[in-house]
């Protein structure tokens, strides 16, 4: 069992900050908060977040201009109803229920890694795998 819970534990740390990065990137992205639209634009930085997230790219953001093949098929991407019509009352709850989801997930995994951290014999490992879990995502992205 000490077996299973060790491991379990240097899993974790590794993939700890890629849990971090996805469920926050996702819950921005829950209330298209990495696109533009209406009269609000995205700051940079979560434009770029939104496109490591979905693309696993780094790209920088679009300089206005006109809509291309892309915007046109993320314009129709939302579901089944009109551009005028509201969706329907489930979207928004489903919305905030991936929300919560989400604030959970880092909450739990903030946790995991502080008793990660407090609890381990050998902690320098469990920094060592959360480094290079945030590390090499970096690394891979910015090649």
């Amino acid at each position: 069992m000490m077996t299973i819970r060790r491991l379990h534990t240097y899993i974790g740390a590794f993939i700890a900050p890629s849990v971090l990065f996805f469920a926050f990137t996702g819950s921005l992205q829950l209330f298209s908060l990495h696109e533009a639209h209406g009269g609000y634009t995205p700051p940079a930085v979560i434009e770029e977040l939104g496109s490591i997230h979905k693309d696993q790219v780094l790209k920088h953001p679009k300089p206005p201009g006109p809509p291309d093949a892309d915007d046109a098929h993320a314009a129709h991407a939302g579901g089944h109803h009109g551009a005028d019509s509201p969706p329907p009352w489930n979207v928004p709850a489903l919305k905030c229920l991936f929300l919560a989801v989400a604030t959970g997930l880092i909450t739990s995994t903030l946790l995991g890694l502080w008793l990660a951290l407090t609890t381990s014999r050998r902690s320098g490992l469990v920094i060592a795998l959360i480094a290079a879990g945030a590390a090499l995502p970096l690394l891979l992205v910015l090649a």
